[in-house]
């Protein structure tokens, strides 16, 4: 296959570059750049030399939709939404890691991004990209919205008990840690190391726009969801999202139960990984594809404690990217994503 990148200059694209390198049916991978056309790829990341020696392209969005068997959009929001509808003339399937099409109302886009919206006849053709419970659907997709590194953490952590009617869905409570390869390359004062260095920031409260993203998809898998607490914090890491879940229980199961539930949930997915014991930490499943999961119910509470960790730039954003194409593709989700995690 031929594979293109558009946006490969971000944390996204290079990962991208670096997973899509072990994939064995890719051939070829181009990448591209609105900013940087012409450029050699070393030029931002010179770990590259010798790795890969193109340079990025200009955007030809004829060239991408007819040349390409995969076209990956890890362009900043707005570039997908301008791109895809000629894309989607052409025969290329399309994995968008943006944003622009994982809300399906354009009101709420425009309210928590602060920017138009996508073309309604684009958004409708989207398939949510979250993998392990939207196989089908992206089965048959061309156009594929990855999940963003939040969502995926907190969806697949909470989706077992959601979507059994197991807990309240008013009484949940999310509290999430990221790295800050989370909010981007470019650098900003909440990112700056002197302000990170052995600190710990709450940013975004009530106003992050992973929110209406979650909550779009409870409200898919609950009639009893709405809206929902979500507090994002910023630790002084480069990768990994740490997820924790509060829920008061509708059941009666103990927490032996509760874990059951979990691995029946995930015994077809290797990605997911149910703990048998102990709360994961987020350096266990650093520059792999794994999401791990482990669940405590407390009687005395009558609460259930769920914590999820990912890397948030694979599993997160480029390795589910790449799990998505795999499966739009007809391949073996694994495939090209099998890197064990690299501890400490």
């Amino acid at each position: 296959m031929k594979v293109a990148i558009v946006g490969a200059t971000g944390y996204g694209g290079i990962e991208l570059i670096r997973l899509l390198r072990q994939h064995r049916h890719v051939t070829e991978i181009s990448v591209f750049s609105s900013t940087q056309a012409e450029e050699p790829l070393t030029s931002t990341y010179p770990h590259l030399q010798d790795v890969y020696k193109g340079r990025l392209q200009p955007i030809d969005t004829n060239e991408l939709a007819n040349e390409y068997d995969i076209v990956f959009l890890s362009a900043p929001p707005g570039v997908a939404a301008t791109l895809a509808g000629g894309l989607l003339e052409g025969a290329a399937a399309i994995v968008d890691l943006s944003g622009d099409f994982r809300l399906k109302d354009k009101r709420v886009y425009e309210a928590w991004y602060g920017r138009e919206a996508a073309d309604t006849s684009l958004t409708e053709q989207a398939v949510y990209g979250l993998s392990e419970w939207n196989e089908q659907a992206i089965r048959g997709a061309k156009l594929t919205a990855n999940p963003g590194c939040y969502p995926t953490a907190i969806l697949l952590g909470l989706a077992p008990a959601v979507k059994r009617g197991l807990i309240n869905m008013k009484s949940v409570i999310i509290d999430a840690k990221t790295g800050t390869t989370g909010a981007g390359k470019n650098p900003s004062s909440i990112t700056h190391f002197s302000e990170m260095n052995e600190s710990m920031k709450i940013y975004k409260v009530n106003t992050h726009k992973h929110t209406p993203e979650i909550e779009q998809l409870l409200a898919e898998w609950s009639p009893e969801a709405g809206a929902i607490t979500f507090t994002p914090h910023l630790v002084p890491m480069s990768r990994g999202i740490m997820a924790t879940m509060y829920a008061e229980c509708t059941s009666e199961l103990n927490a032996r139960e509760w874990l059951d539930v979990y691995k029946h949930a995930y015994e077809r997915h290797p990605f997911v990984r149910v703990r048998e014991k102990g709360f994961p930490a987020a350096k266990e499943v650093y520059g792999s594809n794994y999401c791990d999961i482990f669940l405590d119910y407390d009687s005395r509470t009558n609460r259930l404690t769920i914590v999820s960790v990912l890397d948030n730039l694979v599993k997160g954003a480029a390795g589910q990217a790449l799990q998505n194409a795999n499966i739009m593709k007809g391949f073996d989700a694994t495939e090209g994503l099998e890197q064990f995690p690299i501890y400490p």
